[in-house]
């Protein structure tokens, strides 16, 4: 039975309060675990865009079901404090004017398209929505994202804007963070991503489209060899439709057979997006059951190490 420390209240997850670092850290140092360098069998976890605007309830882009999903990846974070040897959590960081948000865009009366309104590339050709920034690079990237990726350019709701509370990550999250920083004396790897104003960047490791000559605008390899050392890879994390799915996607391309096998997926602790028209946990849990029959594993947080 785990023993979770004092200062971490389910029940308060989804709530937005000041994390409890010292107390957090202090347990994590009377937990008296050895060190991750010490590790002989080395497990990573990889967290993805676990932010408040994703999962509190009241958040800018929230998702059914993550506050269930956040209360079990935290819980499963101190349960095996003592295996996790690696810690990296991403954090989607976006500004105002991007390509994705309705600002960049508008209509023949001057209107910007709604959140959750699917721009085609025939939509900009007819002149149903016009870019109104980098416009040759805005109409050569729907036709891009519709060749490379099969997918159209969604309008999102303004989500974790850099210097807004919606950025932060959920603070359970992060006290569980910090835990294991002092229980395992390594430091967490902080990744962030989605800062780029003419691409979308759902997948930690790359962008929807590659930008030349912009280190950020391209596939972290260097990120995904690190990773990619480790006995095993677990991930977690919100959207599944999205960012959990596209970095899964990203992984599935560059890992070879060997390191794809060593990739536990925890599918209690992610949920998709909803959206009016497209089931995109329909569409999620295709692709993941095709990763699935190349090696992948999808595990649940009640399942042991392994």
């Amino acid at each position: 039975m785990t023993i979770y420390p004092a200062y971490y209240a389910p029940e308060r997850v989804g709530q937005l309060y000041a994390p409890d670092v010292a107390a957090a850290t202090q347990a994590g140092f009377e937990a008296k675990l050895p060190p991750a360098t010490e590790d002989t069998f080395r497990v990573y976890l990889l967290l993805v865009d676990q932010q408040v605007d994703f999962i509190h309830p009241d958040g800018a882009l929230a998702v059914p079901g993550a506050i269930d999903d956040t209360i079990r990846i935290v819980n499963w974070m101190y349960a095996h404090t003592d295996a996790i040897s690696a810690i990296g959590a991403s954090v989607d960081s976006h500004i105002p004017l991007q390509i994705f948000f309705p600002t960049w865009w508008v209509n023949e009366a001057g209107e910007h398209p709604q959140p959750y309104t699917a721009i085609s590339s025939d939509d900009v050709k007819r002149g149903t929505w016009q870019p109104l920034y980098e416009q040759e690079w805005s109409q050569n990237y729907v036709a891009q994202l519709e060749q490379s990726a099969k997918k159209q350019l969604m309008i999102w709701p303004y989500h974790t804007l850099l210097g807004t509370p919606g950025h932060a990550l959920v603070p359970a999250i992060y006290e569980a963070i910090a835990y294991h920083t002092a229980a395992r004396r390594i430091q967490p790897t902080i990744l962030i991503k989605g800062t780029l104003p003419i691409t979308e960047h759902y997948s930690i490791m790359e962008p929807e489209v590659k930008i030349e000559g912009n280190p950020m605008g391209q596939l972290n390899t260097s990120l995904l060899d690190v990773i990619g050392q480790y006995d095993l890879i677990y991930v977690a994390g919100q959207a599944k439709s999205h960012c959990v799915l596209e970095t899964l996607a990203s992984m599935m391309r560059y890992y070879p057979p060997e390191i794809i096998a060593k990739i536990r997926v925890l599918e209690d602790a992610m949920s998709s997006v909803t959206h009016p028209e497209i089931d995109f946990d329909h569409l999620a849990n295709e692709t993941l059951a095709q990763f699935a029959e190349q090696g992948m594993k999808l595990v649940k947080t009640s399942d042991p190490i392994g």
